[in-house]
C-alpha cells in the first residue's frame, strides 16, 4: 500500500473556526463546464449551475453564522467570500477545540461550511442523473485580512466572466 502525503494547503496554526471573512474557490473536477457557459462576458447557468447557486445562498440560511458576501459561480467553479460571525451563533465553534488544537471540521469552521456545500450540490446534480459530477478535490482559500483586500477580491469576484471569457 502506498502512503500519499499531501502538504496542506491551509495556514500553518490558523484556526478556521475563527470569525472574520474567508474568500473561497472551489473548481469541478477538471475544470469541465458542468454549471453553463460564458457569452458576451457573462455567465449563462444551466440547471446543475443554478443548483450550485441556490445551494450557496442557502449557506447563510442553514447557519447562522455565515453571511454570505459577493460570489459567482462560473461554468467551471465557484468563488465567494463569506463572514464567518460567531456573535450570532449560539453553538461557537470559536471554543471548539481539542485538546487545544482547533477542529477543522467543527460545525462552523470553514472546511465543514465547504465540505457541506460540496456535498449538496454533488447529490442533487447527481440525482437530476449527471452521474458523472464531481468537484476538485479540496478548495482554495484565503483569509482576508483587511478591507482593501475585501475590495480588491469583490472586484476579482465581479470581473471573473470578463476576465475568463478574454482567456478563452
Amino acid at each position: 500500500m502506498t502512503n500519499r502525503f499531501r502538504r496542506s494547503i491551509r495556514l500553518r496554526g490558523y484556526d478556521y473556526c475563527s470569525s472574520g471573512y474567508y474568500f473561497v474557490t472551489v473548481c469541478t473536477y477538471g475544470k469541465i463546464n458542468f454549471f453553463g457557459e460564458l457569452k458576451d462576458n457573462r455567465v449563462i447557468l444551466n440547471k446543475y449551475g443554478l443548483i450550485a447557486r441556490r445551494e450557496w445562498i442557502k449557506t447563510a440560511h442553514i447557519r447562522v453564522c455565515v453571511q454570505l458576501d459577493a460570489f459567482i459561480i462560473m461554468p467551471d467553479h465557484m468563488h465567494g467570500i463569506l463572514n464567518i460571525h460567531h456573535d450570532n451563533c449560539l453553538h461557537s465553534a470559536a471554543g471548539a477545540t481539542r485538546r487545544g488544537a482547533p477542529s477543522m471540521l467543527a460545525p462552523s469552521s470553514l472546511g465543514s461550511i465547504i465540505g457541506q456545500y460540496k456535498s449538496v450540490v454533488t447529490k442533487q446534480i447527481r440525482k437530476m442523473g449527471k452521474t458523472d459530477f464531481k468537484w476538485q478535490r479540496n478548495y482554495y482559500d484565503r483569509v482576508i485580512w483587511n478591507e482593501m483586500e475585501l475590495y480588491t477580491i469583490r472586484r476579482y469576484i465581479f470581473n471573473n466572466p470578463i476576465k475568463n471569457h478574454n482567456t478563452k
